[in-house]
Formats: structure tokens, sequence, C-alpha cells
């Protein structure tokens, strides 16, 4: 007989969920709790744990001896980084990077698409009851025309590349940042027909040091970067300035990666045409936030991955990635706590 593998999901699941997991193999002895804290696990289950699929639900290292991997439930797992779990020797943990590209990268055009054909001006003029004159129609309302812009994406991940595929029939020029730009093919997860999985959708990649290059010629830029200390404020005053007036900034990555403070700034002086934020330094946004009342800044509570197929998607990665596990092979999107993702 096969050697018992214990398996812990923290996350519910219907019965058609945990029916797929059943019929994985033989050897897999499945607990699911959802649970809201660590000390709603009973000792005895931590301990035996050797995997956990988890929505952030982490132990104090001494109660899991037998952890060796961990499958979060999330594509940025910034928050979990200082957890003393995540220093555990030997350990592996993985994300949900590429389960919900799809969604994401929606999003991302929604909200070019929204500027670029100035759906906010005209949703003004549809509230106040008018037309602007011809002059006026033709300065304001001049559409920023895909096929002749150019789209900087920072972070050539799952998402960026996944932009990357959507903005490909509309004709635009692609620009991107990548760590390794050696090696511009995705070894994560990629469902099929999605991402950029060789790395030819983009017209030049860049090092993320020519980022200011990159935001010279962007008509739009889309932060889809992961948060580290490296990246922290990365779009400060000095980014907004290389930027064109007229380009607009997307952000669907961590809030810390743009200088709120900055981004304000440089709404206020028009330094930049606008911005479309679904994260925030501080989530939920204050009150007293003046990005509320800006006219040239779209907001959502960071909802850009919502998508009623996250369950299945993610679901769908972690028995790949159990699969891989069971035969001895290397786990897909496995986190680098040197780069901090």
């Amino acid at each position: 007989m096969e050697k018992e593998i214990h398996v812990l999901v923290t996350i519910k699941l219907s019965k058609e969920q945990r029916a797929r997991l059943d019929d994985i193999a033989e050897e897999i002895q499945l607990n699911i709790i959802s649970a809201k804290a660590p000390e709603d696990i009973p000792d005895e289950i931590w301990e035996e744990t050797e995997v956990l699929y988890t929505d952030g639900i982490l132990p104090d290292p001494e109660k899991t001896p037998n952890l060796k991997w961990i499958q979060f439930q999330f594509a940025g797992i910034d928050p979990f980084f200082s957890h003393p779990l995540m220093q555990k020797r030997d350990l592996i943990a993985t994300t949900m990077s590429g389960a919900i590209t799809s969604q994401v990268a929606e999003y991302v055009m929604m909200t070019i698409l929204v500027f670029g054909q100035k759906l906010p001006l005209l949703s003004h003029y549809q509230r106040e009851q008018m037309w602007p004159d011809h002059e006026e129609k033709h300065q304001s309302l001049m559409p920023v025309e895909l096929r002749h812009s150019t789209v900087g994406i920072l972070g050539y991940g799952s998402i960026g590349r996944q932009v990357a595929r959507l903005l490909q029939p509309f004709g635009a020029t692609i620009l991107a940042t990548k760590h390794d730009v050696m090696h511009p093919e995705d070894t994560g997860y990629i469902p099929e027909g999605m991402g950029d999985p060789h790395g030819d959708l983009f017209d030049r990649l860049y090092p993320i040091e020519a980022l200011h290059s990159l935001l010279a010629e962007s008509d739009f830029v889309v932060v889809a970067l992961p948060l580290t200390n490296a990246t922290f404020h990365l779009l400060d005053e000095n980014a907004f300035e290389a930027m064109k007036q007229s380009a607009y900034l997307i952000n669907v990555a961590r809030g810390a990666v743009v200088d709120q403070a900055a981004l304000v700034g440089a709404l206020q002086s028009k330094k930049i045409a606008g911005a479309a934020l679904d994260v925030f330094e501080e989530e939920p946004l204050p009150t007293d936030s003046p990005l509320w009342e800006m006219d040239n800044a779209i907001l959502s509570p960071h909802i850009a991955g919502l998508s009623r197929s996250l369950e299945a998607e993610t679901l769908t990665l972690f028995i790949e990635n159990l699969n891989r596990f069971l035969a001895d092979l290397q786990l897909l999107n496995q986190i680098d706590l040197t780069k901090e993702y």
C-alpha cells in the first residue's frame, strides 16, 4: 500500500469540488476544514498535515512538523512573507498565479477603453443633459485609438501576458518589463489558450532599470508587478514626470507599488491624464482621500480578480500541482523568497 499523504484544505468546497480531490489518488487522506483562524483546526490535524491548501490560514511552525508544501489561493502573497512558517526549511510554497488572469486582464482592457473612448466625459455630458459644441467635441472627445497607441506593461507575468494577448486584435504597440529579459518565456501555470507562453506578443522587452524609457513612450501604463522591497513606490514623482502628459495609469497589482501621494499630485496637476486604480496603499480607501473627487480617476474596491470561475479555476491549478507533487515533479508557481514572489 502506498504511503498516506495528509492534505488539509482550509477553504470551503462544494461536494463536486471535494469529489474532484477524492478522485486523484487513493493514498491521499483529505481533511477539509473551513477555518477563519489556525486555532479552528485541531493540533493533531496540523501535526499530520503534509500538504496545505489555504487562503491564508497559517499555523506556528512547531505545529506542522511534517508540512512540505503550501498552496496559497492567492497570486500575491506579500502579506505572508513575514510569517515564521515561511522560513521553515525545505518548505515549498506556491501561488495561484495564472488562475484568474483572464478576468484581471479584462478589467485592464475595460479601463483602457473607458479612458481611450472618453467615457467619463461622455457620462458627464449625459448627466448634464447637454452636448459640447462642435469645437469642444473635436478637442475633448477625440478618442485615443489603441491601434495608434503604445501600452506599457510593468511586470510580464500571467496578468501582463494576458493583457498583451487581448491587445493583439487592436493593433497596439506593446512594451513590457521583466526581471529576466534573457528568458521571455513563461514557466508558471498557463490555462490553455491564454497568456504568452513563449514571449512572442510584445514589441520590446525592458529590464526594470529602463522603466523611465518605457514610461516615456507609453500612452497607457499597466501595473502588474508583485509588491517587494524593490517595487515599493516604484511609481514615484520621478516616474510620473517621465510619463506623457496624455498618458493613463492602470494599477491592478498592489497599492504600494505606486506612491499614492505622488500620484494624487500628478493627477491634480495634470502631469498625467488619468488613473484607474483597483488597489490602494490603504484599503478601504479612506473617505478623506482626494482621489474620490477626481474626475480623471476611476476607482474600484480591489475587485479586478472577482470571478464566478475563481473557485473552479484555482482548484484546477491545485489539482495540477497535487498530481505533480505525487509524481515528484517540480510544482508550478513556486515562490522564491529571495525575490519575494
